[in-house]
């Protein structure tokens, strides 16, 4: 049975037989790519500022460590890498059940509360006294943050048509990487963020249906738009039903590996940039920076193709595994940087562009986003100082895994590609068990 929650308890699924009319006659008075344009400069900004602070948080562990964090707490041997490791771990186990609270609440609500409760543990980490006190604050700061990424993307497939959602994805993945430009250099505590959270519940918004921002005709026209493109505009509760058809659906486990195998270790250089913290902070600036500058474009219609993407991709780790010198290896990062992500722009549409049903659509981006990180604990462990400064153990198992990530697309590709030419990809307006919809498939 599927369960209403929050705002929408008492609501009816209804579908008009004039909707296709009306649509007609609010295109005739409002301008569509002015409306794109003001939805843009309304959610995306908002959203991006709170991932802003997500990951400046949990990289400033970095920046603690350069200025002496190991010293002082005491630590040895792969102490700090377990630290590491033990974020993602947490970051994993709450994503699918924070977007059931998403689903079962409205992103007004919970979005400013993650970022309150990881800004009140972040801030705690300035304090602690151990190495006991370090794990925990790490663990449940991975368990704060964990739900806001695949929250966002859930969030954003309500809002854009499904062809409109890989650009929009990959400008605030884009801006993600513009932080990580300057996380080195601007280290601040938590308190930053507890601050902001409680603005956001003011400036991140609400579905369309609620959106106090639009006239209501700009809403009766996005629901029109996106009632002819997807489910977006159905008044879906939370269905348990969804959530067990998104674990037994095979392309939902591909869409975490697509992610999982480009979840790569990049921010190495640290480790090569020498002992000054903010030398090495201007230079890891350069890899974000150059990153930042390709998943918009490459997300877009006209963007490069796929296979060119990840053939950068692959010379970088090759590079990384063959030059010693500090200038030939620091540029093999920068191709790197540059090829993952577009990639992972990309393959984080995915699931947002084909699952239909919104419960399962909510599950699936989260199952992609928990999957994915499994990456990320794995990578924590792979580059350790005893195989510095090559690495070879930790470019190698990159590099594989951009092999692997070759075969897992193309899989992928083929699955969603052959559902598209047999109709199975029909989607089920009005609910249901949420059969996947006519697919978009990015290169």
């Amino acid at each position: 049975m599927s369960q209403l929650c929050g705002d929408e308890k008492g609501a009816v699924k209804a579908s008009s037989p004039d909707q296709s009319d009306e649509f007609a006659d609010l295109q005739a008075s409002i301008n569509e790519k002015s409306l794109i344009r003001k939805l843009d400069r309304k959610l995306l900004p908002a959203v991006t500022i709170l991932y802003l602070l997500s990951f400046l948080d949990r990289s400033n562990v970095g920046n603690a460590r350069i200025e002496g964090l190991t010293k002082d707490l005491h630590m040895t041997g792969n102490q700090y890498l377990t630290g590491l490791t033990i974020y993602f771990v947490g970051y994993v186990l709450f994503e699918v059940p924070s977007n059931v609270v998403l689903k079962c609440t409205s992103p007004k609500i919970w979005l400013p509360t993650l970022t309150l409760a990881w800004g009140i543990v972040a801030t705690l980490m300035g304090v602690t006294q151990s190495f006991g006190g370090f794990l925990a604050v790490r663990f449940f700061l991975g368990i704060t943050e964990g739900g806001l990424f695949p929250g966002v993307v859930f969030f954003l497939s309500m809002w854009y048509k499904r062809r409109e959602r890989a650009v929009r994805v990959a400008f605030f993945f884009s801006a993600v990487s513009v932080a990580g430009a300057f996380g080195g250099i601007l280290a601040y505590e938590g308190l930053l963020t507890v601050l902001v959270s409680a603005a956001s519940y003011y400036f991140i918004t609400d579905y369309p249906r609620h959106a106090n921002f639009l006239s209501d005709p700009e809403r009766r026209f996005i629901h029109a738009r996106l009632q002819a493109d997807c489910d977006a505009s159905q008044l879906e509760g939370f269905d348990w039903a969804q959530v067990a058809a998104a674990l037994r659906d095979p392309k939902c486990w591909l869409y975490g590996l697509g992610f999982h195998t480009l979840s790569l270790p990049l921010a190495r250089l640290h480790r090569r940039a020498g002992p000054a913290a903010h030398r090495a902070a201007l230079r890891s600036r350069h890899v974000h920076d150059a990153s930042a500058s390709v998943p918009f474009r490459a997300s877009s219609p006209q963007g490069p193709a796929g296979p060119r993407r990840r053939l950068g991709l692959r010379i970088g780790y090759i590079v990384l595994l063959s030059a010693p010198a500090s200038g030939a290896s620091y540029a093999g990062t920068i191709l790197a940087a540059a090829g993952i992500y577009p990639s992972v722009a990309i393959v984080l549409a995915w699931p947002a562009n084909n699952v239909s049903g919104q419960t399962k659509r909510a599950t699936a981006n989260a199952m992609q986003i928990s999957i994915g990180n499994l990456g990320a604990v794995l990578g924590t462990q792979l580059y350790r100082e005893h195989d510095g400064p090559r690495f070879f153990v930790g470019h190698g198992f990159a590099l594989g895994y951009m092999l692997a990530n070759m075969v897992v697309v193309s899989v992928l590709w083929l699955v969603l590609s052959r559902e598209g030419k047999s109709g199975r990809g029909m989607m089920i307006r009005g609910g249901g068990l949420g059969l996947d919809q006519d697919p978009i498939i990015a290169s």
